[in-house]
């Protein structure tokens, strides 16, 4: 575009006289040439980003990784600062930088710690891999947008499997051993363009891993999935994060994948709106560094100002989060240290039962302690309550039985392999069964008290979860591999289920395995304003009732796998992640099927 311009100006000139003609010689020479320069000149580095001789020095160690496991073939090269001051016998903070050790760090750090603006940090700088073929310097793949612009926690594995073991194996030039504090409130990470992204996403997947983040021209466009972070910032529940951003009004390299300037500032408006620690500094460039490297210094104060006070998660202006959430409570572990722990139910009592080793099914009595109260003969595939505290389990052989308060169990019937049950008051048992091949339809079926079953909707791609809403009007059916939760209108006629429909979206995590593209949506539950709660990969998801998910509560160890209402009120939200059983009171209480119906309050369709 500017050598057409400068065509047609030539053009233009051609036909002035002569004194016009050099008047506008020197006018297209500023304005093509000069003018540009100006307006792109960079933004000078102050002097904490130089060398200070007054202040000592810290060192740089290099070495080259291998990145077998997260990204085969490929070999990165890393510096590790270590501050003069750093002393093996205390850990010391960290600071990772993606690119390498961008906007001087050396200096920077150097500067800082002398003058106790920033903790003693030990500073690891990661430059992005590339494949080349053996024997060529020839790169045949470079790694860089996909290790830094992916939205998923491979990085976060690789930086703490393979990069941080390496560099806890080095030493100093006086043979001191690298040691780094395993306090996430002792860990910051920044990076430019791509790499800003990268360390947003490090801290935003792994807030046990990170806590500070400098982004500079972050891509919070549509590379690989970064624009959607605005929206699931204003749905997620808070994480403890401090963040800093940075960006040039005129950043925008390539408007297909969007307005580079206007995502940065729609994520700082997310943060705000979620209560993060945020702040910000919008420049007058476009795609380029300078004026990240500008404020570094001061971006590092304010990212470790009051350190080492933790940084805590702030208040959320989300309304579904203010209406469902007890202010100032969040999850506690109320049984651990059972891998295997699976398909919560809770009784008509609010006891919470759960299922271990494939064929326990355990209660956790008052005390807190898990007792087995049945051994099915053959795993569990699927469990709830009925209205008399029977328990209804479904085995993985397709027997379906019921199990007694005193522990009998009796055959209800055979041949429903089900992923999920929910019993009602009149001990109508609805069950979702997933497909046994990738080439079948799900099955939603309908069981009678007295046995007789019959197949009442087929066709869902991965049925995964089945529950109704209070009054029994809806029955929702989860397709744990799509987005979808399909909704039901249930009826007395002859065909139970009517008016089919995939009503409710879900958010899904960032994977590379091609067989879970979906939400992961499993166990579900609706509260008595008629909310649905889904437990899926990237934490509950709270939808309203017009199918749209609002709120997202998540947890460091990341998928929730089963979940249920409990207490004697049904109002602590009970789930399984990570192997751990986590409760929280909720301000709306849940109803299980198994209760009375009960009538669920008018809402509009806005």
């Amino acid at each position: 575009m500017i050598n057409e311009s400068r065509r047609r100006t030539w053009a233009i000139m051609k036909k002035l006289p002569v004194f016009d003609f050099l008047y506008a010689v020197i006018l297209v020479t500023f304005t093509c040439i000069i003018g540009p320069c100006l307006a792109q000149a960079p933004y000078p580095s102050g002097p904490d980003s130089k060398v200070q001789t007054d202040v000592p020095h810290g060192e740089m160690i290099h070495l080259v990784l291998d990145g077998k496991k997260f990204y085969p073939g490929t070999h990165s090269n890393i510096s590790v600062y270590v501050p003069a001051q750093y002393n093996p016998n205390t850990p010391a903070c960290l600071c990772v930088a993606l690119d390498g050790p961008i906007f001087e760090p050396k200096n920077v750090f150097d500067n800082l710690i002398a003058h106790e603006q920033m903790p003693i940090t030990i500073g690891i700088f990661i430059e992005p891999a590339e494949l080349t073929k053996s024997g060529s310097k020839l790169a045949l793949r470079y790694d860089r947008s996909y290790e830094f612009d992916s939205v998923n926690d491979t990085f976060d594995r690789f930086f703490a499997q393979e990069v941080l073991p390496a560099v806890e194996l080095l030493h100093t030039a006086n043979g001191g051993r690298i040691r780094i504090s395993s306090d996430p409130n002792d860990h910051m990470i920044y990076g430019l363009s791509s790499g800003g992204i990268c360390a947003f996403t490090a801290a935003w997947q792994h807030p046990e891993l990170f806590r500070r983040v400098f982004s500079a021209i972050g891509t919070f466009v549509g590379l690989r999935g970064g624009d959607q972070y605005p929206v699931l910032i204003r749905k997620t529940e808070p994480k403890p994060i401090r963040v800093f951003l940075q960006d040039g009004a005129r950043d925008t390299p390539n408007a297909s994948f969007g307005d580079w300037f206007a995502n940065n500032q729609s994520m700082e408006k997310s943060l705000a709106f979620a209560g993060y620690d945020v702040n910000h500094y919008w420049g007058t460039l476009g795609h380029e560094g300078s004026n990240g490297q500008m404020i570094f210094p001061d971006a590092m104060r304010w990212l470790w100002r009051d350190y080492p006070k933790p940084i805590e998660p702030g208040t959320s202006g989300n309304g579904m989060q203010k209406s469902v959430l007890v202010p100032g409570q969040s999850w506690t572990a109320v049984q651990s240290g059972v891998p295997s722990a699976s398909h919560l139910s809770v009784s008509p009592n609010g006891d919470i039962t759960f299922v271990a080793g494939g064929r326990n099914i355990l209660r956790i009595d008052a005390a807190g302690t898990a007792k087995i109260i049945a051994r099915c003969p053959a795993d569990v595939s699927a469990d709830s309550y009925g209205p008399d505290g029977s328990i209804y389990a479904s085995l993985t052989d397709g027997d379906l039985f019921q199990i007694s308060q005193d522990g009998k169990m009796s055959r209800v019937t055979s041949g429903i392999h089900a992923a999920a049950l929910t019993v009602t008051s009149d001990r109508m048992i609805w069950a979702a069964e997933p497909a046994q091949h990738d080439d079948q339809p799900s099955k939603i079926w309908l069981v009678l008290p007295n046995g007789k079953k019959r197949v009442v909707d087929s066709g869902l791609s991965q049925a995964s979860g089945i529950v109704l809403t209070a009054d029994h009007n809806l029955l929702f059916a989860a397709e744990g591999k799509s987005h979808w939760i399909y909704s039901y209108s249930v009826n007395d006629s002859g065909d139970p289920l009517q008016d089919k429909q995939p009503f409710y979206w879900l958010h899904s995590v960032e994977t590379t395995d091609p067989t879970n593209q979906g939400s992961g949506a499993s166990d579900m539950a609706s509260d008595s304003q008629g909310n649905l709660y889904v437990a899926t990969e990237m934490g509950v998801q709270i939808c309203d009732r017009n199918g749209r998910a609002q709120a997202i509560l998540s947890l460091p160890t990341g998928a929730v796998s089963s979940l249920a209402f409990a207490g004697p009120k049904f109002d602590r939200l009970t789930i399984i992640s990570g192997g751990v059983i986590y409760q929280r009171p909720m301000r709306i209480p849940g109803v299980p099927s198994f209760a009375p119906e009960i009538a669920l309050p008018q809402f509009s369709g806005g």
